[in-house]
């Protein structure tokens, strides 16, 4: 959806003016420095959790295939990777038709599968309107033989339905414009004057949309890229002044924005408090590919919205239609079959709050007064569900699906509940914790770890942190702008750069110790430390030497390797310490993924 590109804008006392161009990175195209929002505008975005994003124009068309060249990863950049001239584009583009859009058919399906508001891109980076725009004629009325609003329709359909409605805006980049943002191989960024482009066609683009289709939910603006504050408060300003409960999204860049949007394809690490937003798009294309079908499955998005909402946010999930205006019929099938799930399940999804406790072995929590929701991905073995750290008093539990009544037990901070011998729906069940007092949030528990699973993760985010050791997000790539990250320890370079977990051991037995990282060749057969040991007693130590896996390059795939350093034997229940450290002062020691504990039979 978004990727590097070369630009910057300045402003001097007569204006904005041109400036060369340069490298930019993603977290600054995505503007990650912004906060959550916060404020009673943003309740109805908090409470909706899932939304649906629908990226669609002229690249749809392509399919991925212009020119007679076919190009993996994201389509919707199509014209920027393939460098085609911008009129060449727009001749192109005129083969766009789509025919069979059936504005209240794609509602119909959003509003089946459980999504509570809609984002349509308006206008990506090519510069190609999807409305009848007067601003510029390169738009679909009047640049394809289409000659119809598509926007006009969709909005009418998501009032009837009443589901919101918001466009995605690309502010800077607009490769049809000379003065435009991002295209450098046909006009010279040296002559580029942006302040013409903000005048002349953003900003009146933006009074269009907000002006003419209706309330809008929000301004979805993407790749801010150096433009100041005072230019990005400007957008802002014009969308509150025309409607102010329009949300606008923190891509506008420099700080602002009524809410928080992660990275293309980021959840982040742990809670975050406010409103704010996870982007996933359902294959590895934010714009359709004829050749894409790596599609996540139900179970995948099911669980991915089950995450977002347990850190306290939403998911937002992407559709490429097709350039002849139909849904793909597996992002179709996937998304009615997400939206069945939620039509049983929605009470533990739909105006939740993030969860007190942290995630456990089974799975994620999410909240509402006096209800803890259990999302199940993983049985244990004997059937008890342990949940630690609860400070409240249990009531009652029971399954979401049919109410079925479950046996639940407290002993201290420990709840147990008794759930089936099969999960009813092995993609996610959901078990009610009803209680009264106060569940309140825990810093610093140990991990459980237990023999009743399969495999157990200790993730980077999870870990005390010593010396100059520290977290980082790893942000890497498998085609052209398939963005991913990974969150890792780095900076273990002397052995003051310790990291470490608390683990709480519930029952005895054999653990295996595996280290999942990442090496680049300055770290290639680097000592590293691996200690173990009951809490208050000496730790064992293991040694172990670090294997080279790779360079990280943000446009290629960041490979980690799973080392087994260690078998340990557990001979009791009782708490732990798991530390992993340099052996000797040198250079970083590795970039450190989790450590898994898998339980041996």
């Amino acid at each position: 959806m978004k990727f590097h590109v070369c630009f910057k804008a300045v402003v001097a006392a007569a204006g904005l003016l041109s400036t060369p161009s340069f490298a930019q990175q993603p977290d600054q195209l995505w503007g990650q420095h912004a906060e959550a929002g916060k404020g009673e505008k943003t309740r109805w975005f908090t409470e909706a959790k899932f939304g649906l994003f629908l990226h669609w124009g002229p690249y749809s068309h392509f399919a991925g295939d212009i020119r007679g060249k076919r190009y993996y990863g994201i389509t919707e950049w199509i014209m920027n990777r393939d460098k085609t001239p911008a009129a060449e584009y727009a001749r192109l583009a005129a083969g766009f038709n789509p025919a069979e859009f059936d504005a209240e058919e794609w509602v119909r399906i959003a509003k089946a599968s459980g999504v509570k508001y809609i984002v349509l891109t308006a206008k990506h980076h090519d510069g190609f309107a999807m409305w009848d725009s007067k601003v510029s004629d390169f738009n679909i009325v009047d640049a394809t033989p289409y000659k119809k609003d598509p926007i006009k329709a969709l909005a009418a359909a998501c009032k009837k339905e009443g589901i919101r409605l918001g466009f995605y805006y690309s502010q800077f980049q607009d490769w049809h414009e000379p003065n435009g943002g991002g295209n450098d191989w046909d006009f010279d960024p040296k002559g580029k004057e942006y302040a013409a482009y903000y005048r002349g066609k953003s900003l009146p683009q933006i009074t269009e949309l907000l002006s003419n289709y209706g309330e809008l939910g929000l301004i979805w603006f993407d790749t801010p890229g150096n433009m100041n504050k005072e230019e990005s408060a400007a957008f802002l300003e014009k969308v509150h002044q025309l409607q102010p409960n329009c949300l606008v999204s923190s891509r506008v860049g420099n700080g602002l924005g009524d809410f928080k949007d992660f990275g293309d394809g980021e959840v982040p690490a742990g809670v975050v408090k406010g409103a704010w937003e996870a982007i996933f798009t359902h294959n590895d294309s934010w714009g359709y590919s004829a050749f894409d079908q790596n599609f996540k499955t139900p179970q995948e998005i099911i669980r991915l919205l089950a995450e977002v909402a347990s850190k306290g946010g939403n998911l937002m999930m992407n559709i490429g239609p097709m350039g002849n205006g139909k849904l793909p019929a597996l992002s179709e099938k996937y998304f009615r079959a997400t939206g069945s799930w939620l039509k049983q399940n929605g009470e533990a999804i739909y105006g939740t709050g993030y969860s007190p406790i942290a995630p456990q072995p089974w799975g994620v929590m999410t909240s509402k007064p006096g209800k803890l929701y259990l999302h199940v991905f993983h049985r244990p073995r004997n059937g008890k569900l342990l949940v630690p750290d609860f400070t409240a008093k249990a009531s009652k539990a029971y399954l979401l699906a049919g109410k079925k009544p479950l046996a639940v037990r407290q002993q201290g901070a420990d709840v147990m509940i008794d759930i089936p011998m099969a999960l009813p729906d092995e993609r996610n069940t959901v078990v009610v914790l009803e209680y009264s007092g106060s569940l309140q949030e825990q810093a610093n528990t140990p991990v459980i770890a237990s023999m009743q699973y399969e495999q157990l993760s200790l993730p980077a985010q999870g870990a005390k942190l010593n010396g100059n050791a520290q977290t980082k997000s790893l942000t890497h790539s498998y085609y052209f702008g398939d963005w991913k990250h990974a969150m890792c320890i780095v900076n273990q370079q002397t052995m003051a750069d310790s990291i470490s977990y608390k683990l709480r051991f519930t029952e005895p037995g054999d653990y295996k110790v595996v280290l999942q990282y990442a090496a680049d060749a300055a770290s290639e057969r680097r000592e590293g430390l691996l200690e173990l040991g009951p809490a208050g007693k000496p730790m064992q130590s293991y040694p172990f030497q670090v294997l080279f896996t790779g360079r990280h390059d943000v446009h290629k795939p960041l490979l980690f390797i799973d080392q087994a350093v260690a078998v340990i034997t557990v001979p009791a229940p009782g708490e732990w310490r798991l530390r992993v450290r340099p052996a000797e002062d040198g250079k970083e020691l590795f970039r450190l993924k989790q450590v898994l504990l898998e339980p041996l039979k």
